[in-house]
């Protein structure tokens, strides 16, 4: 009776841990999208500050010179939230839950019965 008792418990853990899974996984995509948004909006304002001040300076952004600055700019500022989204992403390749296996469980308890 003990044995059943405690594949009861494990597939309610089980389930208890699906749910926290989901949860947890819902989580980070929610980050995830808040992460790209304010990244989008950082790029957008640092890129039309950098136009204004070239703009205010008497330069058109067309050259190649100001289009390297631009790029740069843009690639410095979006490299903190692609770390955070590649850590997201793995966060989210982790987060599984794991299911006993019943069959060998009920073994290992015979066999300390038994044994």
């Amino acid at each position: 009776m003990g044995q059943v008792i405690t594949d009861v418990k494990d597939i309610l853990d089980y389930q208890d841990g699906k749910k926290k899974t989901a949860t947890t996984r819902k989580e980070i995509i929610r980050q995830m999208a808040i992460d790209e948004k304010n990244k989008q909006n950082l790029v957008n304002k640092v890129l039309a500050t950098q136009r204004a001040k070239y703009g205010a300076s008497g330069m058109k952004p067309q050259g190649q010179t100001e289009d390297a600055v631009l790029a740069r700019l843009k690639e410095e500022t979006e490299k903190p939230y692609n770390d955070k989204r590649q850590s997201n992403l793995q966060k989210l390749q982790n987060a599984r839950t794991r299911k006993k296996n019943l069959i060998l469980a009920a073994l290992e308890h015979m066999e300390k019965l038994v044994g």
